[in-house]
């Protein structure tokens, strides 16, 4: 299942909800349980982001080095 960020957002809430009411829980996973997935959800975020970044830039160093390689060509 994928969910988008209003639902992630939603989910938060409930599990904030959740912590602050303590051992009077509901039923459902632990609080804890949700908690570190949402952590590891926001460590995956960052971690895309890092990588796209990565990409962009290998890609305009490639580009350069590319047109780099045809100017030295046509010389």
């Amino acid at each position: 299942m994928i969910l988008d960020a209003n639902q992630i957002a939603a989910i938060r809430q409930r599990n904030d909800e959740e912590v602050r009411r303590g051992k009077r829980g509901t039923h459902g996973y632990p609080a804890q349980t949700v908690q570190n997935l949402l952590h590891t959800i926001e460590a995956l975020k960052k971690e895309k982001r890092k990588w796209k970044k990565l990409a962009q830039t290998r890609g305009k160093a490639l580009g350069t080095i590319s047109e780099l390689a045809k100017d030295s060509n046509g010389q």
